[in-house]
């Protein structure tokens, strides 16, 4: 069942990007996050009402979480500015550029929070993670001649770089997980960042409203909902198929990484993208890539 769960997860991944894509289209930005902020706390709002108040209402699940002091808050707090700070750059860039070279870019992600361990906690790679680093590298070259032929110049367009930013953001954010995972549950953390980024959201979009009046007009979406319900929806399967007492983390999190070839497709149908065979030989590197960091981290 947890393998099951595994692809789910991974499928919903892929599909809460395509719903990024369409949410952002033509719209703005900044007022998108915010909802999504808050249709992901409203989301886990009970989870957190149940804990704080002792109300029981999850007991024995794996909604079941504990309160925490106000040192963990103040982690939590960190952590949401980084994974936000992550999402503004993402969603810059993914409403810019297609979805078939935004999603391997951010596929590459693993490959950096390797590199960050192994400067920042000094751990060392072996023979079949370099070779993976080696291929995502080489994918990364590949995405940027499959750019170019759409006009689109990795070193100059700052889409990209908008890109290349979440993706060191979300490593960094990965690295911090593994200093404050060692003690938290996932699920309270999952439960809590929300409503910090909420807030965060909240006070940076009524300064924009303030300070630039002729920002980006905002129109609804009901794939602005769907930000959120897949991204939950896509945990939810992920903390399941990890309290199963068979369940093996490295195998769950290598599927996950595979919600590229969701959303690759995806881009390709519903979008229309272009240099598809290119960006397909890409795709097949960063999964190589991938599937060597796995090996190597058994």
């Amino acid at each position: 069942m947890w393998l099951i769960l595994a692809f789910v997860s991974a499928a919903l991944l892929g599909l809460y990007d395509v719903a990024k894509k369409q949410a952002v289209k033509g719209n703005a930005v900044p007022t998108v996050l915010l909802l999504n902020t808050l249709f992901s706390s409203l989301l886990f709002l009970p989870v957190i009402i149940s804990s704080e108040c002792d109300l029981g209402w999850f007991a024995g699940s794996v909604f079941d979480v504990e309160p925490q002091p106000l040192r963990v808050h103040l982690l939590i707090i960190l952590k949401s500015a980084i994974v936000l700070s992550s999402w503004i750059f993402g969603y810059f860039g993914i409403k810019h550029l297609p979805l078939t070279l935004v999603g391997p870019i951010n596929a590459t992600r693993p490959v950096l929070v390797l590199v960050g361990a192994m400067l920042i906690f000094g751990e060392r790679l072996n023979a079949l993670q370099w070779i993976g680093v080696l291929l995502a590298l080489i994918s990364i070259f590949l995405l940027s001649r499959a750019g170019k032929r759409e006009g689109i110049d990795f070193t100059r367009n700052r889409w990209i770089l908008c890109v290349a930013a979440a993706a060191v953001l979300g490593a960094a954010s990965g690295l911090y997980d593994r200093h404050i995972m060692r003690e938290l549950e996932p699920l309270f953390v999952q439960s809590w960042y929300n409503i910090y980024q909420f807030s965060m959201m909240a006070i940076a979009v009524t300064l924009i409203y303030l300070l630039q009046p002729n920002r980006t007009p905002f129109h609804w979406s009901w794939a602005i909902p769907l930000i959120s319900l897949f991204l939950s929806a896509a945990d939810l399967a992920y903390f399941v198929a990890l309290s199963d007492g068979e369940a093996m983390i490295s195998v769950v999190s290598m599927i996950r990484r595979g919600s590229v070839v969701v959303s690759f497709a995806c881009g390709a149908m519903l979008f229309k993208e272009k240099t598809l065979r290119s960006k397909a030989i890409d795709l097949v590197f960063i999964l190589a890539g991938m599937l060597f960091l796995w090996l190597g981290s058994r």
